[in-house]
């Protein structure tokens, strides 16, 4: 596989603090011939503003698009957020002459433009369809039969499907899928689809710990060996606020493994742990480590 190439957007979590989603991403993609070109001039999405000044957004996510195809190139946005953010406001300049004239105008100043012509691909769909299942398959070292991993999607890869998800709002597949690539077991359990309760951590941090504590208590109590997610937030509130959330639901016996997947994919492929960042993992992550190199054929 080689010729992709994408114009690679951090966001903001993960270029201020959650490194090992970077980490991970850079040491995987390139072994499928992905090239991520980092583009000068990328700015925050804009969501953080969308209820504040819907403006602000409009133009934030489509500077940051034009600025990638100036590049001539798609757009890899890592963060499940801000690949929302930034197909919504896609979707709306498609198809808003007005407010694409408006925006283009604000645009000129910095000699950008917006044209359309760049795809937003989600982290799914550049592993599920540009790379795909048979490949990274063939990739994989450690098969990990018998390991049960619980796949966690995340709120914003399967909404709103008004602006294209990567996934099926009722029936999401393409994740587990992607387990499944790796040897992997993946099982149904009724709260797959639960937030992780980061959407309310601004307005009432203790709900939000409790929604994160309940989707990791049915993920214990299913006897899933690990978690794993394709979300900056979601991987923030299942792995970074664990403790917490734990004591939160009164639940201390809860001890979920939680990897971004691109972590587990490297781990499959045989790549050295600290090359994925995963000593800076918060959860449990070397019990799950243990239990694969025991189980791998």
């Amino acid at each position: 596989m080689v010729g992709l190439r994408y114009a690679f957007f951090l966001g903001c979590w993960i270029h201020s603090e959650l490194y090992p989603l970077e980490m991970a991403t850079r040491e995987v993609l390139p072994r499928f011939g992905v090239e991520l070109v980092d583009v000068p001039g990328f700015s925050c999405c804009g969501y953080p503003l969308r209820s504040m000044n819907v403006a602000s957004m409009l133009y934030l996510s489509s500077r940051n698009i034009a600025l990638a195809e100036a590049e001539g190139l798609d757009l890899f946005p890592l963060c499940n957020g801000c690949h929302a953010s930034i197909s919504e406001v896609k979707h709306i300049l498609d198809n808003d002459p007005e407010i694409r004239g408006r925006i283009n105008d604000e645009l000129s100043i910095e000699g950008l433009r917006y044209r359309g012509t760049a795809r937003i691909r989600h982290i799914l769909q550049v592993l599920s369809e540009d790379v795909g299942a048979e490949k990274i398959s063939a990739s994989v070292d450690r098969r990990m039969r018998g390991f049960r991993v619980a796949p966690h999607y995340g709120c914003h890869a399967i909404r709103p499907s008004f602006v294209g998800r990567p996934e099926d709002a009722e029936d999401p597949k393409v994740l587990d899928g992607l387990v499944r690539a790796i040897g992997a077991t993946v099982e149904y359990y009724p709260e797959r689809l639960d937030c992780c309760g980061s959407s309310l951590g601004v307005a009432d941090i203790e709900a939000a710990l409790r929604v994160a504590g309940r989707k990791l208590q049915a993920i214990s109590v299913n006897g899933f060996d690990a978690a794993t997610t394709v979300c900056p937030f979601c991987y923030k509130m299942l792995d970074g606020r664990q403790d917490v959330a734990k004591k939160v639901v009164g639940d201390m016996g809860i001890s979920v493994p939680v990897f971004y997947f691109m972590q587990l994919l490297g781990l499959a492929m045989g790549i050295e742990p600290r090359r994925l960042g995963l000593h800076l993992n918060q959860s449990p992550v070397d019990k799950a480590i243990a239990k694969m190199e025991a189980v791998v054929s």
